[in-house]
């Protein structure tokens, strides 16, 4: 044991005292550094075992707890749609608020103003370990509030759901609950995976296109504020796969914001059934050609009169008052004709149609759906009314995919808003001979008939309008409409089905006062064609066309009339 004795007085003066003096010096000093180091290496020690054994900054916080990081949606092109994003939450506990609770809810609701003064005194007196104040707030809020110097305030990062395109596709994606949890849309479609910590680093590609959703937003939008309609619904739809480029409802909502008692929430595209009028025409004649009842273009049916059915009528709205063959029939949209085919064909054949095309179960699609309006009695008068839209009320997504299943070769598809990789097998519904046919008849319509607003130049537009009263409490309202014109391009080989719809439009100097399809909602497709078809991979050729041969003789001209 080394045992430092202290020089004495008398020793300092000595050589040999100084000597001592400077060896304890330096032993001393030695022990001070050796306690320095070890306490230096206690404090690296404790770093090292928190660096190990802390959680990770985003797990310390409640909110983060509350809310899951979520994989992002993007477009087919790979442009964001959803993403996750760090915010900020500012939070109180209450037992540990050392200040003046009443004057602190004063000036936090001078920075904060909901839920107002006594809505935050609440909160500080509240018994709960942890209450927000707000969430989502931003940067400039979090310092004025911090600057407030209460220790039981608390921030936190928390992550955020942003929608870069505000309230584009808003339908389509959806929207989150408070928790952070998909509840609507392709966000609740989605959740698991978008959840799951092995997939959610990878972007989720959607089978929308922002630059084709968009232009069917903006023309849309443009008619409905037009003619004052009370809503608007529209889609494009690949035939061949079943993918959905773009999906539209109006009024919409933007999901980054929600206000309580927000409007525009439903769909009106895949939740709103509608009596979709003549539109159901086409169809009815692609039956009537597929089951025989229909041979050939040639066969004439009498349009000379109503059709009287108990105490109603069924009129033509472009009356001939002749009879007409099949491509008049649905040139001039007779009711009339479209009727007496139907009668011809039967109940069970007309029933059977409707239900091979999905017309009785909700649309296939990943977001929410309705349930069309399945008549209850299959009577003649049903069979008849059908025919030409009324009667049976569907969603104009049932629509788009029996048109398409229609002009594509005959392939019935399920819809979707995922981006595939290959078409799904689907079912057969019509074969390529009525198919072809029904491709010629539905240009026909636009060169010749009620679908001519409806063109692009270069398109080879095929289409049908769709004029249906509105039902009313007390009935069909004659004078409120919904309008759907249901389109495909281009006709010799048909790539894109595209709907638009208005709901109760109201008639300007634009349609001349009508409200009909013709005069409202086609010019809207023209639009979306001429605007979308290029982005879709469709390039326009005046050149081009299809070959109507067989059937344009068939067309009644007046003398001096153009052949």
């Amino acid at each position: 044991m080394i045992v430092l004795v202290a020089p004495t007085a008398a020793d300092r003066r000595t050589p040999g005292g100084r000597h001592a003096l400077l060896q304890t010096a330096q032993v001393r000093l030695m022990i001070v550094m050796l306690c320095f180091a070890a306490g230096l290496l206690l404090v690296v020690a404790r770093l090292a075992m928190l660096a190990v054994m802390a959680e990770p900054a985003n797990a310390r916080s409640l909110a983060s707890a509350l809310v899951p990081v979520r994989g992002d949606l993007v477009d087919r092109n790979g442009a964001p749609l959803a993403r996750t994003i760090d915010a900020w939450s500012i939070g109180v506990h209450p037992d540990k608020v050392i200040g003046d609770k009443r004057e602190l809810a004063r000036r936090l609701a001078e920075l904060i103003p909901e839920p107002g003064v006594e809505g935050h005194y609440r909160a500080l007196m509240s018994s709960a370990n942890f209450t927000y104040l707000q969430r989502r707030a931003l940067p400039e809020l979090v310092r004025r509030v911090n600057a407030l110097g209460e220790p039981g305030i608390a921030f936190a990062r928390e992550p955020e759901r942003l929608y870069p395109q505000s309230t584009i596709a808003a339908h389509a994606l959806g929207r989150l609950s408070i928790d952070g949890h998909g509840i609507t849309g392709m966000e609740r479609h989605l959740e698991e995976q978008l959840t799951n910590p092995a997939l959610r680093g990878r972007p989720v590609a959607l089978s929308i296109d922002l630059r084709v959703q968009g232009a069917l937003e903006s023309e849309l939008s443009r008619a409905m504020a037009s003619f004052q309609a009370a809503g608007a619904a529209g889609i494009i739809l690949d035939v061949r796969t079943g993918e959905i480029p773009a999906i539209a409802s109006l009024p919409s909502f933007n999901p980054n914001k929600l206000e309580r008692g927000e409007s525009g929430l439903l769909n009106n595209v895949t939740q709103s059934v509608y009596e979709l009028g003549s539109t159901f025409k086409p169809l009815v004649m692609a039956e009537a050609i597929e089951t025989g009842v229909v041979p050939n273009m040639a066969k004439r049916y009498d349009a000379t009169a109503p059709i009287r059915i108990g105490r109603f009528q069924i009129r033509d709205d472009h009356a001939q008052r002749r009879w007409l063959n099949v491509p008049e029939t649905l040139i001039h949209s007779s009711n009339i004709a479209t009727a007496r085919v139907a009668d011809e064909m039967g109940q069970a054949r007309m029933e059977h149609l409707f239900r091979k095309l999905g017309f009785d179960t909700a649309p296939d699609i990943e977001i929410e759906t309705a349930r069309p309006l399945w008549p209850t009695n299959w009577g003649r008068s049903t069979t008849l009314t059908t025919a030409y839209g009324h009667g049976i009320a569907i969603t104009p997504l049932h629509l788009a995919s029996a048109y398409a299943a229609m002009l594509n070769g005959g392939i019935w598809r399920p819809a979707t808003l995922m981006k595939l990789d290959r078409a799904p097998a689907g079912r057969r519904v019509f074969s390529e001979a009525t198919s072809a046919r029904m491709r010629q008849l539905m240009r026909l319509i636009v060169l010749e008939g009620t679908g001519r607003k409806g063109e692009a130049p270069g398109y080879r537009v095929g289409a049908k309008t769709g004029t249906a009263e509105k039902p009313g409490a007390g009935g069909y309202n004659k004078k409120v409409n919904v309008s759907t014109f249901a389109a495909a391009f281009p006709m010799d080989n048909p790539r894109y089905v595209v709907i638009a719809m208005l709901d109760a439009p109201k008639g300007n100097a634009e349609s001349f006062g009508l409200t009909t399809a013709a005069w409202t909602a086609a010019p809207v497709v023209s639009r979306v064609i001429s605007r979308t078809g290029p982005l879709l991979g469709v390039i326009p050729d005046a050149n081009r066309d299809l070959d109507m041969a067989d059937v344009m003789p068939h067309l009644w001209r007046a003398p001096g009339e153009r052949q």
